[in-house]
């Protein structure tokens, strides 16, 4: 089966499933699924655009992050993801997506610490699961799943399972919610 329509439009393979980290209900008419990478630039501007969107319209869109670290560029992204999933393994994931976006050049080990610090998570149990790379292998399978969807750089991201491409800036991304 092809990932392209006859449109030739890249359409979402790997559907929303249990373990992706959702925010907003599944009966939302907007459903964004987000390949993300924390140390990129435009995924932190698309990252408070959502935040926005999603405040504004609540029931109305339905929010999906899968991490995607562009390793051999950003540096920093890999641990970072991984720190992620380690905070949601403690029920905060959402918390720290958004203080890794805040933090975007401060995405070093200690720093990732004392986020998880900052949030009331127990930082014995998250250190070690940075030590032992606990996540690396969730993180390594979303990254797969994005290549497999024809994600080549970040932001990914489809709307109701069909890609969009281009700018993702604020009035882009209010445009394709408003259609």
């Amino acid at each position: 089966m092809s990932d392209y329509d006859n449109n030739s439009t890249t359409v979402l393979l790997d559907p929303v499933r249990d373990w992706d980290h959702v925010k907003g209900s599944a009966d939302a008419p907007f459903t964004l699924v987000e390949y993300g990478d924390y140390e990129c630039e435009d995924c932190g501007r698309l990252f408070w655009t959502l935040q926005k969107l999603q405040s504004e319209l609540s029931s109305k869109l339905r929010l999906v992050y899968r991490n995607y670290p562009m390793s051999g560029v950003h540096h920093f992204a890999q641990l970072a993801a991984e720190a992620a999933e380690a905070a949601g393994a403690q029920g905060r994931f959402w918390e720290m997506h958004e203080v890794l976006f805040k933090h975007q050049r401060a995405l070093k080990r200690e720093d990732l610490i004392g986020y998880a610090k900052d949030l009331g998570l127990d930082t014995d149990r998250f250190k070690r699961e940075l030590k032992e790379g606990t996540y690396a292998e969730a993180v390594r399978k979303n990254f797969i799943a994005g290549v497999k969807n024809g994600v080549n750089g970040t932001p990914g991201l489809f709307l109701n399972g069909v890609r969009e491409q281009g700018v993702l800036d604020e009035a882009r991304v209010r445009g394709l919610l408003s259609s």
